[in-house]
C-alpha cells in the first residue's frame, strides 16, 4: 500500500491552491518570455506596424484584465460564502463528521485554486503593461498573457457552474450517504487479504511506543514498516486498530522476532485530530450512524433519513459478509509476513451498524421496520456462523418494541419487516 502522504493532502485545503498558484507563477513566466519572443521578432524583421497593432489590442484588452482583477475577489469571496454556508447546514443536520467530504471535495479545492491563480494570473499580467508606446522601442506586449488570462476566466465560470452544482448535491442526505457508503467500499477493496487471528507469531520481545501528541490513529505507513521489518528480520504487529485514541507512552508496535528496530519507528504510526477513511474499515458504518441518530433526536425528527442511513448499512454489511476477517497481513516481496494489523471482526461491525440506532428505533416504527428487514435479508446472506449476532440485535429490537408499544394493533405494526419503513 501506498503511502499515505497523499490521503493527507487531500485531508487538507490549503495545498492545492498553493500548487494552482505555483504553477500559474511558471505560466506567466513562460507567456511573458513568448511575448518577449514575438516582438523581439517582429521589430527585428522591422514590422513597426504589427508591433503597433499588437499594443493597440493589448491596451483594449487591459482594460478587460484590470476589472477581472477586481471582480475576482468578489467571485472568490460568493464562493467562500457558499461554501461556509453549506458546510454549516451539513455539520448541524447531518452530523460533523462529514465536513470532511466538503474538504476532500475535488471539485471545490479545483474552484478555489483557479480563482485565486486567475486573480494572481490578473495581477502579473497588468505589472507586464510597457508604458512605452513607440513600437521600435516597446520591450514587451502581454498579447499571450491577456489571451491566457481571458482562457483562464472562461475556466473559472464553467468551475463556478459545477462547484454550485456539486454543493447542492452534497446537501442533499441521500447524496452525503451514497458518497460514504462509495468511500466505504473503496477502502475495502483496497484491503489487503485477511488471514486468521493476531497472536500466531509467538509472544513480543520488544515494544515501539507513541511519542507524539495524543490523537486518534488515522492510518499507518504499511511500505515503510515492511521495508524495516525485512531488514530486522522480525514480525511487527499494530496494537491499536485505526481509530483507536492513543496518548504518549502508548503501544503501537509489537516486535515478534530477534531483531532490534529503532524507536523512531513509531512515526510511521499517524496520529491525527479525526479519523480518516483511508485505512479504517469502520468509518463508514460510525458516520451512517452518526447521521442517522441526528436524524432521530427529537430536535431533528426525521425518520426517513435514518432509513436512507439503514438502506447503507445493510448494504455494506451484505457485502462484507461473505468475506473473510480477521488481521490484515502485509507481505514483503519475498512473500514473508512483515507486518500483521488488526481490524473490525463482523460482530464488531454489525455491531456498530445496529446498536445505537436499535436504541431509538421504538419511537418510530418506520425505522424498526427498515431495520427488521435489513436484518432478515441480511440473516439470509450471511453464512451460519456469522448469523449470532444479526440474530441477537433483531431479538433485542423485537423486545424493545413490545415493551415501548402497549397497543397490540401498532405493536404488531411496527414488527413487520418492510424495507422502504413505512411505503
Amino acid at each position: 500500500m501506498l503511502s499515505p502522504l497523499r490521503e493527507h493532502l487531500r485531508d487538507t485545503f490549503w495545498f492545492a491552491p498553493v500548487v494552482a498558484m505555483a504553477g500559474v507563477l511558471l505560466l506567466w513566466a513562460a507567456a511573458s518570455e513568448l511575448d518577449a519572443a514575438i516582438v523581439a521578432t517582429l521589430q527585428k524583421e522591422s514590422a513597426y506596424d504589427e508591433v503597433g497593432e499588437l499594443i493597440g489590442i493589448v491596451e483594449d484588452a487591459k482594460t478587460i484584465v484590470t476589472t477581472i482583477s477586481s471582480a475576482m475577489m468578489t467571485f472568490i469571496g460568493v464562493v467562500f460564502s457558499i461554501s461556509l454556508v453549506a458546510v454549516q447546514m451539513a455539520s448541524g443536520q447531518f452530523s460533523p463528521r462529514v465536513v470532511r467530504i466538503f474538504i476532500r471535495s475535488r471539485i471545490t479545492k479545483a474552484t478555489f485554486s483557479v480563482f485565486l491563480a486567475t486573480f494572481l494570473l490578473s495581477l502579473l499580467v497588468l505589472t507586464s503593461y510597457d508604458s512605452q508606446a513607440d513600437p521600435r522601442y516597446v520591450s514587451t506586449v502581454p498579447l499571450v498573457q491577456s489571451l491566457l488570462t481571458l482562457a483562464m476566466v472562461g475556466l473559472s465560470l464553467l468551475l463556478f457552474v459545477a462547484y454550485v452544482n456539486t454543493t447542492l448535491r452534497l446537501m442533499r442526505v441521500g447524496h452525503v450517504v451514497d458518497l460514504i457508503a462509495t468511500e466505504s467500499f473503496r477502502v475495502l477493496a483496497k484491503q489487503p487479504r485477511y488471514e486468521g487471528e493476531v497472536g500466531q507469531f509467538g509472544a513480543a520481545t520488544a515494544f515501539v511506543v507513541h511519542r507524539g501528541r495524543a490523537g486518534v490513529v488515522r492510518d499507518v505507513n504499511v511500505a515503510v514498516l515492511v521495508r524495516a521489518a525485512a531488514r530486522t528480520g522480525v514480525v511487527l504487529r499494530l496494537l491499536p486498530r485505526i481509530g483507536d485514541f492513543v496518548v504518549p507512552g502508548t503501544r503501537v508496535l509489537a516486535v515478534h522476532g530477534e531483531g532490534r528496530v529503532p524507536a523512531r519507528l513509531g512515526s510511521a504510526v499517524s496520529v491525527g485530530i479525526e479519523r480518516t477513511f483511508h485505512q479504517d474499515v469502520g468509518f463508514g458504518l460510525r458516520q451512517l450512524a452518526d447521521i442517522g441518530l441526528r436524524a432521530l433526536s427529537p430536535a431533528v425528527n426525521d425518520p426517513t433519513t435514518a432509513v436512507q442511513c439503514l438502506d447503507r448499512i445493510t448494504q455494506l454489511l451484505a457485502v462484507v459478509a461473505g468475506r473473510p476477517l480477521g488481521a490484515v497481513h502485509h507481505r514483503d516481496r519475498k512473500g514473508k509476513v512483515r507486518l500483521v494489523q488488526d481490524v473490525p471482526g463482523w460482530t464488531d461491525l454489525v455491531d456498530l451498524g445496529f446498536t445505537e440506532l436499535r436504541g431509538c428505533a421504538a419511537a418510530s416504527p418506520q425505522v424498526s421496520r427498515r431495520m427488521l428487514a435489513g436484518l432478515d435479508d441480511l440473516l439470509t446472506l450471511a453464512p451460519e456462523e456469522r448469523r449470532e449476532p444479526l440474530a441477537r440485535h433483531r431479538a433485542l429490537l423485537v423486545r424493545l418494541v413490545e415493551r415501548a408499544v402497549p397497543e397490540p394493533a401498532d405493536r404488531d405494526f411496527a414488527l413487520e419487516a418492510d424495507r422502504q419503513g413505512i411505503g
